[in-house]
């Protein structure tokens, strides 16, 4: 059976059926265990001697659609049983009003003729005459049948919403020794169906829109009542507690209102009458299911790498291997982690998403584990799930056996309640990475990463939780699908950061993208880089006090990028309107938790803009020994602006850039790019957003144009640098810049670019 075709059939079987949570987290249906069950009834075939009468109910309450998809069934039962004169013979009874013989069990010769003529039959209507249809059996359904040894099998299809009697028939019909199966449509009344159908009613009452589970279980039964085998070698019966439901109309009482009821004398009577409503709900019926499922060679999991195996019958199967892996009939060689992080695995299991998109989940986080863990590999990682609350599965570093790690996976439970991703990631970054230190007296202080796999929007605030984990030096990556694109940008802070998905069921194709995201993290910005860096930002108002926040939000972003200590990256930050500020010098905070809070600190001006006096504050002031900066230390300064007040700022910048400083210049909006490469003195060191939204979209390419210019450009009282080494910088630049407007190109809208 294909891939897709698997696909449809769980899809059916899942979403035509609610689940409650406490039957889930009693269950623990895994989903390849659902998978089996359709798989398994796609393999069964019954061959023996029996006659089968369908007895389709036509009515108006089933309606047209609930009728040709029962008759879909009947069609997709009839390919899994033998049909000949002498085994298996079928016949089927239409009713509504009243009943009619359509097909006899002796009026065709061949399958292929038997099909044909129940194409041809159609949907007549009227009311729901159920109990006059299973008379009509008795009398007339079995005529030309074969001696009284041959099993006799009776498949009611019905809504199960009777006029008239029907329990003296139905009761009649299986004291005669004919076995009854009760199979609802569209929404049925099961209690009566129940009570139709043979014992135990679990064993013989299906649902039709579940066509696969429904030929499963009914070739279960009839295999373990000895009527047929019809169950594969090799396979097995399993019960599970499962839900029914229906949807019925309920009456509501919405209170008691002043009514008119005729007149005494010459005045009007009146007094309270209760008003009603009717409403539609779903009613949910707790039953046992019993169903067969077969081995598949799938279940040894024999695909590396995320592949996804598929099986191809009972013995053979083969792999879908993501990009890259596609040599090796098994997807390997295996992958590695190179890196040294810490990685919690932040995994949404709220009922938006369902027990299906959870279990997609389960399955791409254990195959990304297997792709990629090894006894030695440097990475800790921990498990987080939530819905409403948060729940920390396994601690960073609480399992270092891949397998241990693994079974944690396997035995996630699924939560339910609202998606509340803000919540979780402002739990997990207070609670999610306090694991025990490797020596008692050494704390931890690899990179942290929270790994986001989510499918559904989050129903509280996101964009203040993620910034709170951001500012506290968390990265953030996101797995989502592509309709939630702008939420999960707004999380992780970056796009480079989001990995989006179309359909749950080919995560596995990204787990070498998700591997490759959780380790740069481990190489963002100028990591163990001497750079002393100053950020010079406009607080005119011209640009505005909200739009200010952005740019803070710019620089504290970016600053996590960079190792902050006195040995190796220092950062200063100068804001301006008519005349500069210094919120902090370089030599004032050794570490980025306390530049981050500094940024978020920083006032807002106001007034004219004057870039070339806050440029010359840099310069006389910022970039001196007495305010920290380091002989033969490697230079930058960034500057933000929205291009006013730039008049003034060519000779102070030419200034700076003669003393061996490198200049970088993001400008916001419309501005001419000859103003910017006055200042930058290079169009390799300038970076055009059109608005403050899109500031986020230049944080790792800025840094990576820093970090290339530090490591080559020669820093203040330094020698220049060979010619032939300048233009490798300068190409190595230019190749960065495109891929930046490559970048700008995918992410920004039409309209933004006009």
């Amino acid at each position: 059976m294909s891939s897709s075709n698997r696909l449809h059939l769980l899809l059916m079987f899942l979403f035509g059926q609610v689940w409650s949570i406490s039957s889930v987290q009693e269950m623990q249906t895994d989903l390849e265990t659902i998978m089996k069950i359709n798989a398994a009834g796609e393999m069964m075939q019954c061959s023996t001697a029996m006659d089968i009468l369908f007895v389709m109910d036509s009515s108006y309450s089933v309606g047209k659609g609930g009728f040709e998809r029962s008759l879909h069934y009947v069609l997709k039962l009839c390919e899994a049983l033998d049909v000949s004169t002498d085994k298996v013979r079928v016949g089927v009874i239409l009713f509504g009003s009243t009943p009619k013989l359509e097909i006899s069990l002796d009026s065709y010769k061949s399958k292929e003729e038997l099909k044909k003529k129940m194409k041809k039959i159609h949907y007549r209507g009227g009311s729901t005459q159920t109990g006059l249809a299973l008379k009509f059996v008795l009398r007339k359904g079995f005529s030309g049948g074969r001696n009284s040894t041959v099993p006799r099998v009776v498949i009611l299809l019905s809504d199960g919403k009777s006029q008239g009697a029907v329990q003296l028939a139905a009761s009649e019909l299986k004291l005669s020794g004919v076995t009854l199966f009760a199979v609802g449509v569209r929404y049925p009344r099961w209690e009566e169906l129940r009570k139709l159908a043979s014992s135990p009613s679990d064993s013989y009452v299906f649902f039709a829109e579940h066509f696969s589970d429904a030929v499963n279980g009914l070739f279960t039964t009839l295999t373990t009542s000895s009527v047929c085998t019809a169950v594969p070698s090799g396979c097995k019966v399993e019960s599970y507690p499962c839900v029914q439901k229906t949807l019925e109309t309920v009456k509501e009482l919405q209170g008691n209102f002043m009514c008119w009821k005729g007149s005494k004398g010459y005045l009007p009577y009146t007094s309270l009458c209760p008003h009603y409503r009717y409403n539609k709900v779903y009613r949910q019926h707790p039953v046992v299911c019993h169903r067969t499922i077969c081995p598949e060679p799938c279940d040894s999991q024999p695909c590396q790498n995320g592949g996804t195996c598929i099986s191809e019958g009972l013995e053979k199967y083969r792999c879908e291997c993501p990009a890259g892996y596609g040599s090796d009939p098994n997807c390997a060689p295996i992958l590695s982690f190179d890196c040294s992080v810490d990685v919690l695995f932040l995994l949404e299991g709220s009922s938006a998403l369902t027990l299906e998109g959870f279990l997609h989940f389960k399955s791409f986080l254990k195959r990304f584990m297997q792709a990629v863990l090894s006894s030695d590999t440097p990475v800790k990682m921990g498990l987080a799930q939530y819905g409403s609350d948060v729940k920390i599965e396994a601690k960073i570093g609480e399992h270092r056996d891949p397998v241990k790690l693994i079974q944690a996976v396997e035995g996630l439970g699924y939560r339910g309640g609202q998606a509340k991703a803000g919540n979780a990631l402002h739990y997990v970054t207070r609670h999610g990475f306090q694991s025990t230190p490797v020596f008692a007296d050494i704390q931890d202080d690899l990179p942290r990463v929270v790994v986001l796999l989510t499918g559904t929007p989050s129903v509280d605030p996101v964009i203040e939780p993620a910034k709170y984990a951001r500012d506290r030096e968390i990265f953030i990556i996101g797995v989502a699908p592509e309709e939630m694109r702008a939420e999960i940008n707004n999380i992780t802070g970056n796009p480079q950061r989001t990995i989006k998905y179309q359909s749950p069921d080919r995560l596995s194709a990204k787990i070498p993208e998700l591997r490759a995201k959780i380790c740069s993290v481990d190489n963002q910005g100028c990591l163990g880089q001497a750079l002393d860096l100053v950020f010079v930002l406009d607080a005119s108002s011209g640009v505005g006090k909200d739009n200010f926040v952005h740019l803070q939000d710019f620089v504290r972003s970016t600053s996590v990028q960079f190792d902050i200590n006195r040995d190796v990256a220092q950062m200063g930050l100068v804001v301006y309107g008519r005349r500069p500020v210094t919120v902090f010098d370089l030599d004032k905070y050794d570490s980025g938790s306390a530049v981050l809070k500094a940024v978020g600190d920083a006032a807002f001006l106001g007034e004219k803009a004057s870039t070339g006096s806050a440029l010359l504050h840099v310069l006389s002031q910022s970039l001196t020994v007495g305010k920290g900066a380091r002989p033969g230390v490697n230079k930058a300064v960034v500057v933000l602006t929205d291009g006013t007040g730039l008049e003034d700022a060519a000779v102070p910048a030419q200034k700076i850039r003669d003393s061996g400083v490198s200049v970088f210049v993001i400008g916001i909006g419309d501005i001419h790019q000859e103003v910017l490469f006055r200042i930058a003195g290079s169009e390799d060191h300038m970076i055009s957003v059109p608005s403050y939204d899109d500031l986020k979209y230049s944080e790792d390419v800025l840094v990576q144009m820093v970090c290339s210019g530090s490591r080559e450009k020669p820093s203040r009282g330094d020698l220049p640098k060979p010619a032939g080494l300048r233009r490798r910088q300068q190409k190595s630049e230019k190749e960065l810049l495109q891929r930046y407007r490559e970048h700008r190109r995918r992410h920004v809208s039409p309209t933004q670019h006009r």
